[in-house]
C-alpha cells in the first residue's frame, strides 16, 4: 500500500524536482543522479512521514540538501547555479519576441543571483521559477513562512538593486 500511495508521489513530482536539482547543478546527468538519490531517500522514510504533510515541501527539502551537498562535493562554484536557473524557467513561453535577454544583462543577472546569501537565492529560485507557496519554501530551508517571505522580499530588492531597474524576468513588487 505504502509503495503504491510513494509512487503516486513519484509520478506527481519528479518532472518538477528533476528540473529543480537541474537548475543547481547545471548538468543533466547530475541533476538525473540526485533526482533518483532525492525519491530513494523519500521512500526510506516516507512511512514515517505524518500525515497531512506537505511532501511537496518535504521533497524540495531533500532536493534542496542534495544539491548543497553536491556543490561541496564538486567544488563548484555558485555561478552555474546562476546560469542554469536564467536557463530553464518551467513556464516561460519561447521568446522569439525579442524579449530575449542581453548577454550584458543577462551576465549581470547572474552575478546579482550568484552574489546573493544562500537561502535568499534558493528561496528566489523556488519563487520565481517553481512558484512554490511560502509555506513550502519555509518548509524547504527549515524556517518559518515569515522568513521565506522575508528572504524572498530582500532576494528581489537585491536582484532590483542589481540591475538598475532593468528587469528581465518577472518579478512583481511583492514577493
Amino acid at each position: 500500500m505504502a509503495e503504491d500511495a510513494f509512487e503516486a508521489v513519484v509520478g506527481a513530482h519528479h518532472a518538477e524536482i528533476r528540473r529543480y536539482l537541474l537548475r543547481i547543478t547545471a548538468r543533466g546527468s547530475d541533476a538525473d543522479d540526485l533526482s533518483q538519490e532525492t525519491f530513494l531517500r523519500a521512500f526510506r522514510a516516507y512511512r514515517a512521514l505524518p500525515p497531512g504533510s506537505n511532501v511537496r515541501a518535504w521533497l524540495f527539502a531533500i532536493a534542496t540538501n542534495l544539491g548543497r551537498n553536491h556543490f561541496r562535493a564538486q567544488g563548484r562554484r555558485r555561478r552555474a547555479y546562476a546560469a542554469a536557473a536564467l536557463e530553464m524557467r518551467p513556464d516561460a513561453p519561447d521568446r522569439a519576441d525579442g524579449q530575449v535577454l542581453a548577454g550584458e544583462t543577462r551576465e549581470r543577472l547572474e552575478r546579482v543571483i550568484t552574489g546573493l546569501p544562500a537561502k535568499q537565492r534558493l528561496a528566489f529560485i523556488m519563487r520565481k521559477m517553481h512558484e512554490l507557496e511560502y509555506s513550502e519554501i519555509g518548509a524547504s530551508l527549515s524556517c518559518s513562512e515569515e522568513s521565506a517571505r522575508a528572504h524572498v522580499y530582500q532576494a528581489l530588492r537585491k536582484v532590483r538593486r542589481g540591475l538598475d531597474g532593468h528587469l528581465p524576468i518577472e518579478m512583481e513588487s511583492r514577493p
